[in-house]
């Protein structure tokens, strides 16, 4: 389980990313993810913010911005990742409906903040989603990826992006996300996100060029 601090008590500003990239082909442990989560204490700070642009154009956020369509058109936002759709408390009730007439484009993958839901099988679909979202309107659009939260499962979903398109190591693409925002993945996607870093290494994925989409 893990121990949260409450954010008034955060004193100390997120560590920066790793200067390099790991050699592909070395392991990832989902231990060694959590020290980059977490502080020299073993805690996880929660978010001091509803939301954070965490790379160029890909916001990470809560359902209250998701839900808030005035404030998301006011930050140019044309597409909406929800990773948590459906109807609990633990979801985000939002639809392609919802955002009609604001000119916002919506995906929803139903996903579940357990250690035991595989949110990896989403990995390539919230990826092409991303994709298709920055290359909006001649590479200027801006996509709001969001859970509950903005947490775990939207996160999850952002690093598992910059390891697919970007080449970047799992440590090294959760650091640049955990940089700009409090987050704190079950360990179960941490899990997932080590699997992934072990198939993109064995297949010559793994470049670590911050900043330089790959081509598909």
């Amino acid at each position: 389980m893990k121990k949260y601090l409450s954010p008034t008590k955060q004193q100390h500003p997120p560590p920066p990313p790793p200067p390099d990239v790991p050699a592909p082909g070395s392991e990832v442990t989902v231990q060694q993810l959590n020290q980059l989560l977490s502080d020299g204490s073993g805690f996880y700070k929660l978010p001091t913010h509803h939301f954070n642009e965490v790379f160029p154009r890909i916001y990470i956020g809560n359902a209250f911005v998701a839900q808030n369509t005035m404030r998301l058109q006011k930050l140019g936002v044309t597409h909406v990742l929800n990773v948590a759709e459906g109807t609990s408390f633990m979801h985000v009730n939002t639809s392609a409906d919802f955002y009609t007439g604001t000119g916002i484009t919506y995906h929803g993958i139903q996903a579940n903040d357990t250690e035991h839901f595989s949110l990896s099988a989403f990995f390539e679909e919230g990826a092409e989603f991303i994709d298709k979202a920055l290359a909006h309107n001649g590479g200027k659009g801006k996509v709001y990826v969001h859970c509950r939260e903005g947490y775990s499962r939207s996160p999850t979903m952002v690093v598992a992006y910059l390891m697919l398109r970007h080449g970047l190591d799992a440590r090294q693409a959760l650091a640049t996300v955990r940089h700009k925002r409090e987050i704190a993945p079950n360990d179960g996607f941490l899990r997932q996100l080590c699997q992934l870093n072990e198939r993109l290494a064995k297949e010559g994925k793994l470049n670590g060029e911050l900043g330089k989409t790959k081509s598909k």
